[in-house]
């Protein structure tokens, strides 16, 4: 009597496994970055440390594709629509954050940031996505929460701060929206990769334009916290939790996607108060409150 081998047993990740995977990277992963950007910024320069960044990431994951994976290369079309998705999300959305960072806190710029899913809803009325009565409330409540913020002593000491956080929130905010409706990218991680090449580039351009590369020089040999920092931004800030943020763009709801902001907030924030002895005021954190109340009511009224 023979008996036959059993096949061996490949494990498959389900959809709703990758799906938890990708909100526990942008909800935890990303909510740290803020503070390393700042830990950065000791000796690079902020276009200059994201341009790099992700210009170091989008290559490492190309070659990873197209060697590995043996994944085609991106149309022109879709080259197209990778440098303008990333110049909005990354070299507008990105870099502003790192130029803000420079005059304010790490943790009132994630408290910002939290807008974003309420300039998403409003820009998707653009496609005929019209929010709805309970959406309408959260994003007066969080634009109300907005405004409170911004009469804080960490953003009325740096009206700079102030004008770039709200430039690249928008500017990331529309990215996110026309990679959604309008312009797709190559599938999967190479269109990522080609995402954060463009955006990348980008940033570079800019920051030789704004003359960053003397800056760059002068503090040459790089502090060790800003090197840790650095490496870290490109592991885990962007092979990981942006291209996690991207595939939720791709296969989960928009509301879903963009859950990071319930999360990031609070976990900047005290990383910059416990870690880099960053000063929050009661109001500043009512004003946190009211944005992240806005965004839940958003979020429900999606749900429904």
């Amino acid at each position: 009597m023979t008996t036959r081998a059993l096949p061996a047993y490949t494990p498959v990740l389900r959809p709703d496994t990758v799906l938890a995977g990708c909100l526990a990277a942008t909800w935890l992963i990303w909510g740290s970055t803020y503070l390393a950007i700042k830990w950065a910024l000791v000796s690079l320069p902020p276009f200059f440390q994201m341009g790099t960044r992700f210009v170091v990431a989008g290559g490492l994951l190309i070659i990873w594709m197209r060697w590995a994976r043996r994944a085609p290369w991106p149309t022109l079309r879709q080259w197209r629509n990778a440098i303008i998705v990333g110049t909005l999300m990354l070299g507008g959305g990105m870099g502003a954050t790192a130029y803000a960072e420079q005059t304010v806190g790490s943790g009132l710029v994630v408290a910002f940031v939290a807008v974003i899913p309420i300039m998403i809803a409003a820009l998707n009325s653009l496609w005929g996505v019209y929010p709805s009565r309970n959406e309408v409330l959260g994003i007066g409540v969080g634009l109300a929460g907005v405004l409170l913020l911004t009469q804080g002593a960490g953003f009325s000491a740096s009206p700079k701060g102030l004008l770039a956080i709200a430039a690249g929130t928008l500017a990331w905010s529309l990215g996110s929206v026309l990679c959604q409706r309008a312009l797709p990218l190559a599938s999967g991680g190479m269109g990522f990769a080609s995402e954060m090449l463009g955006g990348g580039v980008v940033l570079l351009v800019l920051s030789v334009l704004l003359g960053e590369p003397a800056t760059v020089a002068a503090n040459w040999p790089f502090a060790p916290k800003a090197l840790l920092a650095w490496g870290y931004l490109i592991v885990f800030g962007s092979l990981i939790a942006f291209n996690a943020y991207m595939l939720l763009l791709d296969r989960a709801s928009p509301a879903m996607a963009s859950s990071y902001t319930f999360v990031n907030p609070v976990i900047a924030m005290l990383l910059g108060v416990a870690v880099e002895g960053e000063v929050v005021s009661q109001f500043e954190w009512l004003a946190t409150g009211v944005i992240l109340s806005g965004v839940v009511l958003l979020m429900a009224g999606r749900r429904r």
